[in-house]
């Protein structure tokens, strides 16, 4: 048993137990120091990660964990996103009230599920990470108890998160019933049998069921609105970043690495998913004024893009999904960041209340300028050319299928209505109604350094794509994808 593959997990379990330990001897108003010494230790993890002293690739616990390219890299994503997400939180202290070690090793403890997450070989070891990061979403989501809509949403998410989980588990079941292994390895060996099996697909499908509930993807959706709205802002970022990530690894693994025959005969349920995430997204956050709400939605339309590389079937979807989930983060976190820092200063969560952000504070604006121009994929920002990964793995694969050019449509029609959602919140910065209070806000140190930090990702990887795209090329070279006549033979 190599136990050198779990240095990094181990560390990072390590780290969450000194934060709790920690609290005990920490005075409260040094509490903010302890988040900056915490994001340092993850500083320091992220190097290890993706540095030379990384494991090597390789398996234990029986194959149920590997490490492998795919894996390196979405462990370096998680890593970042919660450094990113513990500098926000010291600036978000004050609307916390009390409890912020708390929040900062609940972080931990959610990363470490994602870790784990990255390296899930095994459907036993895929439930137990999403187990580990819904339950401490449950906690982070409701943290700010003394406000009804935190609480609402952390009992929103825990009842539909176990329901999914229920799902998942009893899909669990008739897979281990049918196929004998929960390995993915044994799986992707045995698929061709299993295809014909209806206890093993239905099982599967159940399992859908649940990655669809972590990735907020139609018709699992009905969750991502209200509890964006209801949850501190903080815990909202590492939700829209990390846990949607972590779904969608697990998806790449389950349906590109294990069963890629399975999903060419499903196309057309991705196809009609995708684009009914796309449109509900897209139309639903038309007429929303609260801005995590709209976040939410955006979320939502986001999943349907994303599935967009599942859709295509092939490596280069592969590497769109993990390019477009790169510009995805540093977005993502940008405009959680803006709306962490205001929030002190700012009580309404209303796009009006962005009126006169251009005149208080020049540098908040412009980096949700960005972001919100990254997310309508405009370039030269990210998005824009994540976006443009996806509708090329997809036309790629279109010879021959007429469902995925009107698929490509109803992404273009969607990427059209949200130049419209999108820009509604730049209107509200620089030429909203004149807002009463002009006083400045002042920019915290560690929102500073988040900041600067995905204004220049956004703006790297939407002028320079190439390195991000060959590193994701590298990290998916070892997952298998279906024959391309596949697909054609399940459209006929």
């Amino acid at each position: 048993m190599n136990y050198s593959l779990i240095t990094l997990e181990v560390l990072a379990v390590l780290l969450g137990l000194i934060v709790l330990l920690a609290d005990l001897w920490v005075s409260p108003a040094a509490r903010k120091a302890l988040g900056l010494g915490l994001a340092a230790a993850l500083g320091c993890l992220l190097a290890f990660a993706v540095g030379s002293l990384a494991p090597q690739s390789g398996s234990a616990f029986s194959d149920m964990f590997v490490v492998d390219d795919l894996a390196r890299y979405f462990k370096g994503f998680f890593l970042f996103a919660a450094l990113a997400v513990v500098l926000m939180a010291v600036d978000f202290a004050p609307k916390f009230g009390a409890g912020l070690s708390e929040f900062f090793a609940l972080t931990v403890f959610a990363l470490v599920g994602m870790l784990f997450a990255a390296s899930a070989n095994d459907l036993v070891l895929l439930f137990v990470s999403l187990e580990l990061i819904t339950v401490t979403f449950y906690v982070l989501n409701s943290f700010q108890r003394t406000q009804l809509a935190s609480l609402e949403a952390g009992v929103k998410y825990l009842i539909l998160g176990g329901v999914s989980s229920a799902f998942m588990v009893f899909g669990i079941a008739l897979i281990f019933g049918t196929a004998n292994s929960t390995n993915l390895a044994v799986l992707a060996a045995k698929q061709k049998e299993l295809a014909h099996s209806a206890l093993f697909l239905m099982g599967l499908l159940l399992v859908l069921v649940g990655l669809g509930f972590k990735i907020a993807a139609v018709p699992f959706q009905m969750w991502a609105p209200d509890v964006y709205q209801g949850s501190p802002a903080p815990a909202t970022a590492f939700l829209a970043v990390g846990s949607k990530a972590a779904g969608f690894v697990l998806l790449i693994r389950l349906l590109v690495g294990a069963v890629p025959q399975i999903t060419a005969e499903w196309h057309r349920l991705f196809v009609v998913m995708s684009g009914a995430t796309i449109l509900f997204g897209s139309l639903c956050a038309i007429p929303q004024r609260n801005l995590k709400r709209l976040m939410g939605y955006s979320s939502i339309a986001n999943a349907g893009y994303l599935l967009l590389g599942i859709v295509a079937g092939s490596a280069a979807g592969s590497t769109a999904v993990l390019y477009y989930l790169g510009g995805y983060a540093f977005t993502v976190l940008a405009a959680f960041t803006v709306i962490s820092a205001i929030a002190n200063h700012v009580e309404s969560d209303d796009i009006s209340a962005l009126s006169g952000l251009g005149q208080r504070s020049p540098f908040l604006a412009a980096c949700l300028t960005m972001a919100v121009v990254s997310l309508a994929g405009i370039p030269p920002m990210a998005g824009f050319f994540g976006k443009l990964l996806l509708f090329k793995s997809v036309l790629d694969a279109a010879p021959g299928h007429p469902e995925l050019y009107a698929l490509i449509a109803v992404a273009v029609v969607g990427v059209v209505i949200s130049l419209y959602y999108y820009f509604g919140v730049i209107r509200a910065i620089y030429w909203g109604g004149q807002s009463a209070n002009l006083s400045l806000i002042p920019v915290a140190l560690s929102t500073r350094i988040v900041l600067v930090a995905c204004a220049a990702g956004m703006l790297v990887l939407g002028v320079f794509p190439q390195g991000l795209v060959k590193i994701a090329d590298h990290a998916v070279a070892g997952l298998s994808h279906p024959a391309a006549p596949a697909p054609a033979k399940a459209a006929h």
